[in-house]
């Protein structure tokens, strides 16, 4: 059942292990006290998403299946990378300018990542796409969260903004297809989620230090 490559069974692996930390980080933010609840919900929807994604990645990765299977499986995954993106930057602005700004903004994000994955489609799966709107996203997030650090606007901003930068450079590690071995093979998606697993710790810690009720 499993596949023979190496690097496509640890991409696997780590794609179950972001899946699985996913699941905790959105747990620990529910449960953070004296919390905007709506905040709360738009992270937790945020890390439900990409365990969910990561989920159906661990099993598109290491399941021998056939193709048209493999091809039904990205149709869910797309889906809910680009509405995931879209709730980040929205997340970012609820942060920046308040909970009435990110409540306007939701279903046209959620619009924006089923946009995301018909363009995708038209580009026959082009991976450059997702990039291209992922740095975006991440990049107008960075300077959000670097403007609340400076201005001591929200607590827990400077260490957000540098599970941020952790991202870009993860993202940039596989665009770049990078290889390493560490006991075991891993290619640049394995690498990119290894430096995930790290990245979304620090970004639970930093979303939970900030979470009380928006006071600007």
């Amino acid at each position: 059942m499993l596949t023979e490559s190496p690097t496509e069974l640890t991409t696997s692996a780590t794609d179950m292990l972001l899946a699985i930390e996913c699941a905790c980080i959105m747990i620990y933010l529910w449960k953070a006290p004296a919390a905007d609840r709506w905040r709360t919900s738009l992270w937790c929807w945020v890390f439900g998403l990409l365990a969910f994604s990561s989920f159906t990645g661990a099993a598109a990765h290491g399941i021998e299946m056939q193709d048209s299977t493999r091809e039904a499986l990205w149709v869910p995954l797309y889906i809910s990378l680009g509405i995931v993106v879209a709730l980040f930057a929205v997340g970012a602005l609820y942060d920046l300018a308040g909970r009435d700004t990110a409540k306007r903004l939701v279903w046209p994000g959620v619009a924006s990542g089923f946009l995301f994955f018909v363009l995708v489609h038209l580009f026959n799966g082009a991976f450059i796409i997702f990039v291209i709107y992922e740095a975006i996203a991440l990049i107008c997030a960075l300077a959000i969260y670097s403007f609340l650090s400076v201005t001591s606007r929200l607590k827990g901003a400077a260490t957000v903004s540098s599970a941020i930068l952790l991202n870009i450079a993860a993202a940039g590690v596989q665009a770049g297809g990078v290889h390493i071995e560490i006991i075991f093979p891993f290619d640049h998606n394995g690498v990119f989620h290894l430096i995930q697993v790290v990245a979304l710790v620090i970004l639970g810690l930093g979303l939970r230090m900030g979470m009380k009720p928006y006071s600007g």
